[in-house]
């Protein structure tokens, strides 16, 4: 579920609320209440409200009874009741001018709190809780779609007759002018076959492997093209249980060979892993290729959209392209 509010949830909660009002500014009327309690006991019930419904759908619900913390979800929401029903009451008792003597005694205050809690927010409460459950089920739907998609454009590039026959092509060349170089790009062509085939239904896959993939994928390019494009991978502190999308180390190398045609200059690239990132930084060449750019990307950031909640960082410059992917922390999550 999204817990976030947006626009609509403020307009939901606030057509509650006038047709709510407007309805006890009738009662309010025909009993003759005083001006204060039209100025004083709608907002207060206002605040009451709100709280309680924040408080349960974006705190209580994902961060306690998600969690299984059953105990502390009964306490923390039995007082969060009575205490934000509390004011709400002891407001509306003073500004109806009633007699203090008949106060409620502290049990019956403490359960006619309650009553008077769940009474007065389980309407919009119940619209929008069933409101973000169905954002989130069409958010969900969304993704998936996405994500059949990029599996079935991943599987084709597995088997890309364009990706194989570039290969196959340096690959003859190597064999005549130098057959060591050959062998090794025999061996790194079908590391990485058995890779894209091993974790073709994977979510996400270790930062580790991503990057011995990444190595072996570089020294295929770096062969083919000779001396246009140069690669270095920098390391930070430890990348043990540390996730990226499966694929997504690939396609920004892609990106790097496809919009950048090395003329007169090196595109220079540095991949640059950090405790919380993984960015990708390259030089780019006077020439662009005329291939469309962001399609991989947007596909990257949908795909974050569903495993993370921090997103893809872009920097389109005259002279650079910086793109930082989140590194996902499996262990943080649970």
């Amino acid at each position: 579920m999204n817990t976030k509010l947006n626009k609509s949830d403020f307009i939901l909660l606030s057509i509650y609320f006038i047709v709510s009002f407007i309805m006890q500014a009738r009662d309010y009327y025909l009993r003759e209440a005083l001006l204060r309690e039209y100025l004083i006991d709608f907002p207060i019930e206002i605040f009451m409200i709100s709280s309680i419904v924040f408080l349960y759908i974006f705190w209580l619900i994902p961060k306690l009874m998600i969690n299984k913390q059953y105990f502390l979800f009964t306490l923390f929401g039995v007082f969060i009741l009575v205490f934000f029903s509390g004011i709400d009451y002891v407001v509306g008792y003073w500004s109806g001018n009633n007699d203090w003597s008949k106060f409620p005694k502290p049990v019956d205050f403490f359960f006619k709190m309650i009553d008077r809690a769940t009474y007065s927010t389980a309407f919009p409460f119940a619209l929008l809780l069933t409101k973000k459950f169905y954002e989130g089920q069409s958010q969900i739907l969304k993704i998936e779609k996405q994500q059949k998609e990029n599996e079935l454009k991943l599987l084709r590039s597995q088997i890309d007759p364009h990706f194989l026959f570039n290969n196959l092509n340096t690959l003859d060349s190597l064999i005549d002018s130098d057959s060591e170089k050959a062998k090794e790009y025999i061996n790194r062509l079908s590391l990485i076959y058995r890779y894209l085939i091993q974790t073709k239904d994977a979510e996400v896959m270790e930062l580790r492997s991503e990057i011995q993939f990444a190595e072996n994928y570089i020294f295929l390019i770096e062969t083919r093209f000779g001396n246009d494009y140069k690669f270095t991978i920098e390391k930070e502190g430890d990348i043990t249980d540390k996730f990226i999308p499966t694929g997504a180390l690939q396609a920004l190398l892609e990106n790097v060979v496809k919009h950048n045609k090395a003329s007169n200059k090196v595109i220079k690239t540095q991949i640059k892993v950090t405790n919380d990132w993984l960015t990708v930084n390259n030089t780019k060449s006077n020439t662009l290729n005329k291939e469309s750019l962001g399609t991989g990307l947007q596909n990257l950031q949908t795909r974050y959209e569903l495993l993370s909640d921090k997103k893809v960082d872009i920097k389109n410059a005259n002279s650079r392209f910086v793109i930082s992917i989140p590194i996902i922390k499996l262990s943080e999550e649970n």
